[in-house]
This record gives structure tokens, C-alpha cells and sequence, in this order.
């Protein structure tokens, strides 16, 4: 089967999934209606009975039901959707590494920054089951240490500069050699003519999804914390330090550049996505 047609197929699928929520909810509201009309009738009456509770007992327990089923029908739209978004960018790698290809022209600057833009706020937000810890590679939670990225991962990558200086880049994974243990990583603003080999120690993966600050606080850096971070309208990551969390899904973090030009040595604060901020692996100030 093709991936168009399975992409149609997981569409069609989905748009099920999605009326299938739309009647679920439509379904429980009069339940909820029932429960709201018992807590004004108890008010009105100032005195809660054995029956105000058993009634109100059985409402709260179908409501629960309703919830979970609600639940488990958009968990499977989130599959279907992820699902889809990896066929897209299975076809993507397919086009961009064929050898076949005819030479793409050069992205301009403007449209890379949009299309890392997009990333950024098409970054899934995981949501667990009750009790369930987020995953690796969840906002600030590091893979795990045998993690491997995948062709077509997004990561920063630990390069040498012309000047021989070295930085960090946001770079596409090409390969993984595990023989010799290193990467091919193509830099993401030379659209795959500067290709890099490195070590695993010179690739962070970035995140895989965001953190939700409501219910997954201890997933995302900490105020002051030092962190890795891409310039805005760059492609490079420096040093900062944590101004503020996210304090919603869709917040950016808030964070302070090192910059000598400052008088205390870092910059304003900056709004960065979460999916363009990992741990710094040195701690001591440049």
C-alpha cells in the first residue's frame, strides 16, 4: 500500500474518531445536566438527603464512565494523528535523500524560520493516564542512555565553526553507524551540504513532545536552570539560563541568553519553544 493511500485511509479513519467524540459528548451532557439541576434543587431545599446522595452517587459514576470513554476515543485520534504524521515524514526523507532527486534550490531564511516555527506548535503534547510518568525525550526528560535518533530526527548537534570554534547547531540526522558509534547529521540551514560525522556525546536529541505544566511540572527545566537554547531567528543554540517555565501547554519558556554585552552578562528575556530547549552539558560559565 502506498503511504498517500494509507495517509487516506488513516484520514478518513480519523475524521470517524472525531464524530464519534462529538456524539460521545453529546450523549453525556444531559447527565451532567441531571447533576447540575440535583445540586440546585439540594440548595433550594438547604438539606441533603440519602436519596440526594444515592442519585447524585450514580450520576457522578455514569458521568466518570462517559469521561473515560470520551477519553479513550480521542487517544485513538492522537494515534491516528501521529500515525499520520509519520507517514508524511517518511515520505519527506524519502524525497529529500533520494539520489534520484533532481538539486533542490536553496530554502530561503524566511521560510526555514517558518517551518521551524511550525515544529515548534505541531509538537504533541503528551498526555498521560492517571499516575503515569512522562516519557523520555518529554520536554526536559533526556533519552534514555542506549536511545539511538532515527533518519530524520531533529537534534542539536556539536559541530566546528569556519573559525574553528565549536557551537551548537540544529542538525538533521542522516545515519547511525553502530559499528563506529557515530552519527551523520546534515546542518539544517545548509539543506544537506554541510554533512558532520560526530560522536554520540556531541548529539542531544530534542524533544519528542511537550510537557504540560498542569500535570507534569517536574518534565520541564526549572527557573535558573542552564540550558541549551536556539537564538530566535537562528539556527544555533547557546547557553541560558531559565527565566520562567511554561505555565500553560501552548507557553514557551522564557530564558536569559549569556550575552557579554549585558552588564550582568545575559540578555532580556527571550520566549523559546519547548521543543528548541535541552540540558546543557557544561555547567560552568563561558
Amino acid at each position: 500500500m502506498s503511504a498517500d493511500t494509507k495517509i487516506a485511509e488513516l484520514l478518513t479513519e480519523l475524521h470517524q474518531l472525531i464524530k464519534q467524540t462529538q456524539e460521545e459528548r453529546s450523549r453525556s451532557e444531559h447527565n451532567l445536566l441531571n447533576i447540575q439541576k440535583t445540586h440546585e434543587r439540594m440548595q433550594t431545599e438547604n438539606k441533603t438527603s440519602p436519596y440526594y446522595r444515592t442519585k447524585l452517587r450514580g450520576l457522578y459514576t455514569t458521568a466518570k464512565a462517559d469521561a473515560e470513554a470520551e477519553c479513550s476515543i480521542l487517544r485513538h485520534a492522537l494515534d491516528k494523528i501521529a500515525e499520520i504524521k509519520s507517514l508524511l515524514e517518511e515520505r519527506r526523507r524519502v524525497t529529500v535523500y533520494s539520489d534520484s532527486d533532481p538539486p533542490k534550490r536553496k530554502m530561503r531564511r524566511g521560510v526555514l524560520m517558518t517551518l521551524l516555527q511550525q515544529s515548534a506548535m505541531t509538537l504533541p503534547l503528551w498526555i498521560g493516564k492517571p499516575g503515569e510518568s512522562p516519557p523520555p525525550l518529554c520536554g526536559a526528560t533526556p533519552a534514555s542512555g542506549d536511545y539511538v535518533a532515527k533518519q530524520g530526527d531533529k537534534v542539536a548537534a556539536r559541530v566546528k565553526a569556519v573559525d574553528g570554534d565549536e557551537q551548537w547547531i540544529l542538525a538533521e540526522v542522516v545515519s547511525y553507524n553502530h559499528c563506529s558509534n557515530k552519527y551523520e547529521v546534515d546542518d539544517i540551514d545548509e539543506e544537506g551540504k554541510e554533512r558532520h560525522t560526530l560522536s554520540r556525546r556531541r548529539i542531544i536529541p530534542l524533544p519528542q513532545w511537550k510537557a504540560n505544566p498542569e500535570t507534569d511540572p517536574e518534565a520541564l527545566f526549572s527557573k535558573d536552570q542552564l540550558v541549551l537554547a536556539l537564538y530566535p531567528q537562528t539556527t544555533c543554540f547557546y547557553r541560558a539560563l531559565i527565566h520562567a517555565p511554561p505555565h500553560r501547554p501552548q507557553d514557551d519558556y522564557s530564558v536569559l541568553f549569556e550575552d557579554t554585552s549585558y552588564a550582568d552578562g545575559y540578555s532580556p528575556p527571550l520566549n523559546v519553544a519547548q521543543r528548541y530547549v535541552v540540558a546543557c552539558k557544561e555547567n560552568k560559565k563561558k
